[in-house]
């Protein structure tokens, strides 16, 4: 048998030249063995498999981000103010199909409530939690604080029962019993003007479905619009004016913040209609809209700097945005890209004025066009079905 070091190499004229060989992982040399065949390119007949990142799930991760980055930012609008003869009616649920949320989201209804909500974010741009406001507490707003303050007070005169489930505790259940049966006496501060009274059977099953569901014992995005919706018919009827949008942010709806992050604690409330790690929260999407307009052309502050724990530890109590990412942190273990890619992801944006336009456009797209959240919606003679 014949060296194969020493046999005659294949001279270059040759017709058909053998298949390249391969190399010896140790020496460098040529081996025995040819190359393994070059794999043939995908086609039609044999495509590739399947790939999910390990970082999804994918599938909940939002459909139509192009067309959120292209879509016009959200604009302040003044709310159009009832005039009497007043004709309240129990509101009810309209929109049940995507031609029904087309519908409300092009109709003067839609588009001044998201104009308020626009303008609820501008009213508090660069202004910290502890700033002195620019008008005293208005009478309603306080009437407002005192109550979303009582129904905090409920929470620890109900403790949670002992519960062997991840969520829903039934004491929740407890709470919300005596919310329904008392709420229409702690309500009654908040419409004392004359000729308001009657504005109850209207305002009331907004209230009473802002601090989330009995049944299902859960809390989402759609029962905090029920109460930017509550908020938005309190300025309808001029209880609440442009002067107290300020006021009404860092006061009342910090308020609000702070009791729903006690009934989720407490009582284990389980995420209505969560996006999973592909949300911003499982909870909430207006503390980050408010809270990164409160961000904007802070000096030192940037969007990344919610990766530094001192910063958070420090500053969350000043500024939503920060308390909001401080809770996630909290609530969820883990690598923080991981179980809050959309979160991660935004800390790369350089400035806090393209935070805000662009989660204002996500709130739209994501909270107000989709049916399986405002189909929950209700309309009534202030927020008109038109």
């Amino acid at each position: 048998m014949s060296d194969p070091e020493s046999s005659p190499l294949p001279s270059a004229s040759a017709s058909t030249p053998p298949p390249p060989s391969a190399t010896c992982r140790n020496c460098g040399g040529p081996t025995c063995r040819p190359s393994p065949p070059t794999p043939a390119p995908w086609s039609e007949v044999s495509p590739p498999p399947a790939y999910r990142p390990i970082r999804a799930p994918a599938i909940n991760a939002p459909a139509n981000t192009a067309a959120i980055i292209l879509s016009p930012v959200p604009q302040p609008l003044p709310v159009p103010v009832a005039a009497p003869p007043y004709h309240f009616q129990p509101p009810s649920k309209r929109i049940a199909s995507l031609d029904d949320l087309r519908r409300f989201n092009d109709s003067p209804s839609g588009r001044h409530f998201l104009g308020f909500v626009a303008s609820l974010s501008h009213s508090v741009r660069s202004r910290k939690l502890s700033d002195p406001l620019p008008l005293h507490l208005s009478p309603v707003l306080t009437s407002l604080v005192s109550l979303l303050q009582t129904l905090s007070h409920w929470v620890d005169q109900i403790p949670p029962l002992p519960h062997q489930a991840r969520y829903g505790n039934p004491a929740y259940r407890l709470w919300h019993e005596r919310l329904s049966a008392q709420l229409p006496s702690l309500l009654n501060p908040v419409l004392s003007p004359p000729g308001l009274q009657a504005a109850e059977v209207e305002l009331l099953p907004y209230l009473l479905d802002s601090f989330g569901n009995a049944t299902r014992i859960d809390y989402g995005t759609g029962h905090e619009t029920n109460f930017a919706a509550f908020l938005y018919c309190l300025a309808c009827l001029d209880l609440i004016k442009e002067e107290d949008y300020p006021a009404l942010v860092t006061r009342a709806f910090v308020t609000y913040l702070d009791l729903m992050r006690k009934l989720q604690n407490t009582y284990c409330l389980e995420p209505a209609g969560s996006h999973g790690v592909w949300g911003l929260d499982d909870y909430h999407f207006l503390p980050f809209i408010f809270g990164s307009a409160q961000l904007i052309d802070h000096k030192y502050m940037k969007p990344k700097s919610i990766h530094n724990p001192d910063i958070l530890e420090n500053f969350s109590h000043e500024y939503m945005y920060l308390g909001c990412v401080s809770f996630v942190k909290k609530a969820k273990k883990g690598v923080f890209a991981e179980h809050s890619p959309m979160l991660d992801d935004i800390s790369g944006v350089a400035q806090w004025s393209k935070v805000n336009s662009g989660l204002l456009k996500m709130y739209k797209a994501e909270v107000l066009e989709k049916v399986p959240i405002m189909q929950h919606f209700l309309f009534g003679s202030l927020i008109k079905w038109e």
